[in-house]
């Protein structure tokens, strides 16, 4: 592929992430041609926002690219190298659902842990899969670079219902530990060597010298000297205890601590959830979309602001215009990424999707082997992957019995009457973006099942 023009396609163009992707591959000085960012009727004036904004940050450039704006997927796709995916199926709003219908009955609602990540997930699989159908007809030799979440199920979905092998599945997350943990003994990331392994949002990691002396142990005992250890803006800082990390001998990521520390999460988020002025982490982010995309459309702005750091998704660009030139010029970078097991991690099928340190080239990514990991760890790997398996053949065949049982597996969701009703409440709240379900929300409407949650009923009933 090297040396040929670039046309890249973004689905969800419109996000506020685009000048991060921008910034990127400007850095990188790939010979791209044009990129395509294509959005939906209900994002088009954000996209134009923001497309305004990606052509001034060419122009700025040393670079000559065209940004074209669409709502027309089937146009940008026609004839792309790359596919990238930053959608979000029923925007904010539908996050918003996600978080309050959970929480109002006491349980974790998060964006892709617990009850929020399972419905994030039926309502964004069938719609990546149409996605691919199309790419299979119009851009045949493109590869899927996929940063919607919940990532690792998409990419599961992606390789097993959509018999597509060119996708790669991508979180910021571990970007921000590999630049922030070095610090904390005073090394930079090139002085060192992670190991990443486990689920898309649900891995831990090791860390080696350049002698291949594993230092996670005395890294880890920095973790709690109240420095940046580049947990992600959006989740809630509570430290590991000291304990269990010094037992399992590596470290695991951000959102471990809703499983690990659920209960101080859990008030957390309650305690929020219950303040008007605050909300759960959806209304946060609407304010700071709000002031985002005010600040895009000054037309002196030509560079990502700082202030898109607030948002979630910092150095989104640094992993996913890295997968882009690394397959495109075949420099088999090591990066982290959701891909085929293929015996990386021996305790779960080589066929499944895991999240792993991998060598990205032409060819795609290529797992490091991480090995059987011990008696706890293994146990949350195992019950979270076959949870997952559950959640993605329910997306596509719309099976409610199969829907429940993920929700009774899920260890953030309380097994019990709570979770069928939360799972009811949520499957109407979303009605429209989950055809697949229509069958069973038309019997529970009929049932006079009504969400409990003011401000959802609310939304709910005005069709948002």
């Amino acid at each position: 592929m090297e040396g040929k023009p670039i046309k890249i396609a973004t689905i969800g163009g419109g996000s506020s992430y685009t000048p991060e992707l921008m910034e990127g591959l400007i850095k990188r000085g790939l010979p791209i041609k044009e990129i395509w960012l294509v959005d939906i009727e209900e994002g088009k004036e954000k996209q134009e926002i923001v497309g305004r904004l990606a052509q001034r940050m060419w122009d700025a450039s040393p670079y000559q690219v065209d940004v074209h704006l669409t709502l027309d997927r089937r146009e940008a796709l026609a004839g792309a190298d790359f596919v990238t995916t930053q959608f979000r199926v029923g925007l904010l709003d539908a996050r918003v659902k996600d978080e309050r219908i959970p929480l109002s009955y006491g349980m974790v609602g998060q964006e892709t842990n617990g009850a929020g990540g399972i419905f994030k997930a039926f309502r964004t699989i069938p719609v990546i899969l149409d996605i691919v159908k199309d790419m299979k007809e119009l851009c045949p030799d493109a590869w899927l670079i996929n940063f919607t979440n919940p990532s690792g199920m998409l990419t599961e979905s992606v390789l097993r219902y959509g018999e597509w092998e060119k996708i790669i599945g991508l979180c910021n997350l571990s970007v921000g530990v590999m630049i922030n943990e070095p610090k904390l003994v005073g090394k930079s990331m090139e002085e060192l060597n992670f190991r990443f392994a486990g689920l898309n949002h649900f891995q831990w990691h090791k860390i080696y010298d350049k002698k291949g002396t594993d230092v996670t142990r005395q890294i880890a005992e920095r973790l709690y000297d109240g420095k940046d250890t580049g947990t992600p803006a959006n989740i809630f800082d509570v430290e590991f205890f000291r304990e269990q990390i010094a037992q399992m001998g590596m470290i695991p990521c951000g959102y471990h601590r809703y499983y690990y520390r659920q209960d101080e999460m859990l008030a957390h988020m309650l305690e929020e959830y219950r303040d008007p002025k605050t909300g759960t982490r959806a209304q946060q982010v609407k304010k700071t979309e709000e002031e985002l995309f005010a600040l895009y459309q000054d037309p002196m702005l030509h560079e990502k602001p700082e202030q898109l750091s607030r948002r979630g998704g910092a150095n989104y660009s640094d992993v996913a215009c890295e997968t882009i030139a690394s397959i495109y010029e075949d420099r088999n970078s090591p990066i982290v990424v959701s891909t085929r097991n293929n015996g990386a991690l021996p305790d779960l099928p080589p066929d499944c999707v895991v999240e792993v340190s991998a060598l990205v080239g032409a060819a795609g990514a290529v797992p490091f082997a991480f090995g059987p990991l011990p008696p706890a760890e293994r146990g949350w790997l195992q019950l979270m992957k076959n949870m997952e398996l559950c959640v993605c053949e329910a997306a596509v065949t719309g099976d409610y019995g199969l829907a429940l049982q993920a929700f009774l597996m899920n260890p953030l969701i309380p097994s019990g009457d709570r979770a069928k009703r939360v799972l009811d409440e949520l499957l109407i709240a979303h009605k429209k973006h989950l055809p697949q379900f229509a069958e069973k929300i038309a019997l529970l409407e009929k049932e006079g099942i009504e969400i409990k949650d003011d401000l959802v009923r609310n939304m709910t009933r005005q069709g948002l």
